[in-house]
């Protein structure tokens, strides 16, 4: 079920007066929660359902098992079976046909021809986020920074809650479990809030996003015939979209929890205001460069050792997190890419003795970011080729405009997006709060602009980019 759809729009306000009604009785409401979430994700395939039920089944006995074993090397089984079994999933769903297909073309660079097995089966939708989620959930337990649940229903409520189920927050046990467990009351300044920030990110989504999308598409689907003006245009506005669609889910997930009581974290902080690359990975979904962070570089090793040792752990990690994104060797140098700058932005800092690059900083993070959104974007590698070496030997011609409508109306909608960032950067507030500071005239005023704005400029394109991952 999509956030941008009227199904959902006749699903969440049903969903939030049943859970309300049932304020009184814990237990009953985190049962409607789970049967609403599986609801929610059955809309789009109820066979796969299976998965997230097989997930959280073997994630909350494993939990129990590490928290109750003694042995060390015990522990440490239970918690392997648990990485096999999540990240089995992801291996034979995301990443068996790019293996086999990767193996079969490196055979060929040594003069073998070697036949290779492909499944015919197309990517749950959420799975790289409920995975992820679940791992964090045993991984603390081992750590000893967490302790299981014997709640069965709280903790299948916990891997599914349907706001962040197929795209995220990748919500951490540590902040959600205590929450799913605690009685829950009606607050209006969450409910100001919430309805608040879901009206923007639809905003966000549906307006600005989805009418940048219409020129991206146009142009990305045939990048050999357009000039490199052309091309870059199409590359700012994707930069703009994907931030769009992404922050704009993410605020429809956080606002929707909040409805119900829940309080998720943050996602996006004005990313595009970084003045480093590690600001940007600081501000950019932070539920999963976070747990990039604790439980991937952490775990190779992190900053201790040698430079070359941290060098080495920051571009696994990056090269990982960019195929996390995807199944396909554009995600793997999208992740070097960041890698690479990175690493660089360490040595120069540490050269210079400087913590970041003053007013510079805030100018080259986004064009260097920018031109790695190519391999991001592009349908493949070769198509990413295309477009970089048009932008390096750059032709100065007028870019190909179409649509004039479209343009008109992605840019104007996109100045209005930029200026409520503006708005919340220098004023230092985040939009999660925003709601609760307008009275409920100027709450109904915005949202009926919002809906106004929606129904003059609503695209056709209704997908969100994050769904595919």
């Amino acid at each position: 079920m999509l956030f941008n759809s009227i199904e959902y729009l006749i699903f969440l306000p049903t969903v939030f007066i049943l859970y309300w009604l049932l304020n009184k009785d814990l237990k009953k409401q985190n049962l409607l929660l789970l049967i609403a979430s599986y609801v929610f994700y059955a809309y789009w395939d109820w066979t796969f359902l299976s998965l997230i039920i097989y997930s959280s089944f073997i994630d909350y006995y494993i939990g129990i098992k590490i928290y109750e074993t003694n042995s060390a090397k015990a522990k440490k089984n239970w918690l392997r079976l648990s990485l096999f079994s999540n990240l089995g999933l992801l291996a034979a769903f995301k990443y068996f046909n790019f293996f086999t297909e990767s193996f079969a073309e490196m055979m060929l660079l040594f003069g073998w021809q070697v036949d290779h097995v492909t499944l015919n089966i197309i990517l749950p939708v959420g799975i790289s986020f409920y995975t992820f989620q679940t791992l964090s959930y045993t991984i603390d337990i081992y750590r000893d920074k967490l302790k299981p649940t014997k709640n069965i229903v709280a903790f299948f409520t916990f891997v599914s809650l349907f706001p962040q189920l197929v795209a995220g927050p990748i919500e951490r046990a540590s902040n959600l479990m205590p929450q799913i467990e605690s009685v829950r009351k009606f607050k209006q300044k969450w409910f100001h809030d919430g309805v608040f920030q879901i009206a923007v990110g639809l905003f966000r989504k549906v307006v600005i996003a989805d009418n940048l999308g219409v020129y991206v598409d146009s142009i990305y689907a045939s990048p050999d015939v357009h000039n490199s003006s052309t091309l870059l245009l199409a590359t700012i506005f994707y930069s703009y979209q994907i931030y769009f669609d992404f922050a704009g889910y993410s605020d429809i997930a956080i606002g929707s929890a909040k409805l119900l009581g829940f309080r998720f974290n943050q996602n996006f902080n004005l990313p595009y205001f970084s003045n480093s690359i590690s600001d940007i990975w600081q501000r950019w979904h932070i539920s999963l460069s976070s747990w990039l962070r604790d439980y991937l570089y952490y775990s190779l090793g992190g900053s201790r050792g040698t430079a070359l040792f941290t060098f080495r752990n920051l571009m696994l990690t990056m090269i990982l997190g960019g195929l996390w994104h995807g199944n396909t060797w554009n995600f793997a140098i999208w992740g070097a890419i960041h890698g690479l700058l990175l690493v660089g932005e360490k040595i120069i800092f540490s050269a210079l003795k400087i913590k970041n690059a003053g007013w510079f900083g805030y100018v080259y993070p986004f064009w260097v970011v920018l031109l790695s959104w190519v391999f991001f974007r592009a349908k493949d590698f070769e198509a990413a080729g295309v477009i970089i070496k048009k932008l390096i030997f750059f032709d100065f011609k007028i870019p190909f405009i179409g649509d004039t409508n479209a343009i008109v109306t992605g840019l104007s909608m996109l100045i209005i997006g930029m200026s409520l960032d503006l708005y919340l950067y220098r004023s230092k507030q985040e939009l999660e709060t925003l709601g609760r500071r307008l009275t409920p005239i100027k709450l109904g005023a915005v949202i009926s602009v919002i809906i106004l704005l929606i129904s003059l400029f609503y695209s056709t394109s209704n997908n969100f980019i994050y769904f595919q991952f």
